[in-house]
């Protein structure tokens, strides 16, 4: 092995006295590194991208969410409260209801959802992190919090008691509607903006946040009926073990969703197209390294009268193939590393200097991760070993003869 790396170091390094061979080398070996540079480029940018996806995620979401598997409302009762503070693991939790409302303002129209939340929201999300303008809400003052693209849409003021926003609601068992005054079948509050929130533009226009029991008497719920309960865990938590115990405490169908699964569909469309562009950029590497068979194999031919030479000296054939194969897996291997070297000092740069940007603002997200270099370096070798064991196989016996 140590005389097959030897002859296989020299035949890379050294130039050959055939020119086309020389730029033929010269090609494939800045094709595995640019290939490898611009797979892990590409891959620290959709690692950046997901991570600025996520952001909002974190902010707006709660560790845990209990939801109802049936219908609309889960049974919240003051023992079950007890037994959920009781849980080791669970830091805090807060008491959500939720429904889809209809908003008017001065002759505009958009329908949202309505998020009564108690006094513990606030310790259970980032509100700090959300608030654009204005206060989060008095309770008992029928204030509401909207987000920024509502503002737009209805043009709304904040703290304007002179126009105040109107939320109606459907009244609970109204199957018909009163063809003399339909506004009969629904419930109707005036309420006063305090505040904004911004987060992302669709949930700017999804919920309208407000006070728990202002949620409770618009939509008519008892007190004991909750839409879902978020949750706050510790930091040393469980959370296999503290989704059991909350399995104990209610008896009726519940689902406890975690912040993955409540975004399931963002985290399925960030890693499948996390997957096609590496499957793509993957494929640009396999083009590049037929150059690099293509290098070994016309080595082989220039190396002719060596390789008789070596042989009558008493190598065999599979070490001459040897010494090929590992000119081919050298050139892929730190072609490869040097490539990501350089990738690493690209995502650096910009993560500095910020020089690529999406808006004038917003420069492009980039993450430096192990992960992605342990995954441009395996598949650079991978695929190097295998190219450089087709370009070795050429080596037959009718060129020792």
């Amino acid at each position: 092995m140590n005389f097959s790396l030897y002859i296989a170091k020299r035949y890379l390094f050294s130039k050959s006295s055939n020119n086309a061979i020389n730029i033929i080398t010269g090609i494939a070996a800045v094709g595995v590194v640019v290939g490898a540079m611009c797979l892990f480029i590409v891959l620290s940018g959709f690692s950046g991208l997901k991570d600025f996806s996520l952001q909002f995620t974190n902010i707006f979401d709660s560790d845990l969410k209990i939801i109802p598997k049936n219908g609309k409302t889960i049974l919240f009762t003051e023992a079950q409260k007890n037994e959920l503070n009781d849980i080791e693991g669970i830091e805090t939790f807060s008491e959500i209801i939720e429904e889809r409302i209809f908003l008017h303002y001065k002759g505009k129209n958009h329908i949202a959802y309505i998020k009564g939340v108690d006094s513990l929201y606030g310790k259970v999300t980032q509100l700090d992190s959300i608030m654009y303008y204005g206060d989060w809400f008095v309770r008992n003052q029928n204030e509401v919090v909207v987000g920024l693209s509502t503002i737009a849409k209805l043009s709304l003021g904040v703290r304007d008691y002179g126009a105040l926003l109107e939320i109606y609601v459907p009244k609970p068992g109204t199957g018909q509607l009163n063809a003399l005054d339909p506004t009969d079948a629904f419930t109707k509050e005036n309420v006063v903006v305090s505040g904004v929130y911004q987060v992302n533009e669709e949930l700017d226009a999804k919920y309208v946040f407000s006070d728990l029991e202002f949620a409770r008497n618009l939509l008519s719920l008892d007190s004991t009926k909750i839409s879902s309960i978020e949750i706050k865990l510790s930091p040393t938590a469980t959370e296999d073990k503290v989704r059991s115990e909350i399995e104990k405490i209610f008896p009726e169908g519940i689902t406890i969703k975690n912040r993955i699964q409540q975004n399931d569909t963002l985290y399925k469309m960030l890693n499948t197209e996390n997957i096609a562009v590496y499957l793509i950029f993957t494929l640009v590497l396999i083009i590049a390294l037929f150059n690099v068979i293509g290098s070994i194999i016309m080595m082989v031919l220039d190396k002719r009268k060596n390789i008789k030479t070596l042989y009558n000296l008493g190598a065999s054939l599979p070490e001459i193939r040897r010494i090929f194969f590992l000119q081919g897996t050298l050139m892929t291997v730190l072609g490869g590393s040097f490539g990501i070297f350089l990738g690493i000092l690209a995502v650096m740069a910009q993560l500095k200097f910020e020089f690529v940007a999406i808006t004038s603002t917003l420069p492009y997200p980039v993450k430096l991760e192990l992960l992605n270099i342990v995954i441009v370096f395996v598949t650079i070798s991978v695929l190097g070993i295998i190219a450089s064991k087709i370009a070795s196989s050429r080596v037959r016996e009718k060129l020792l003869i």
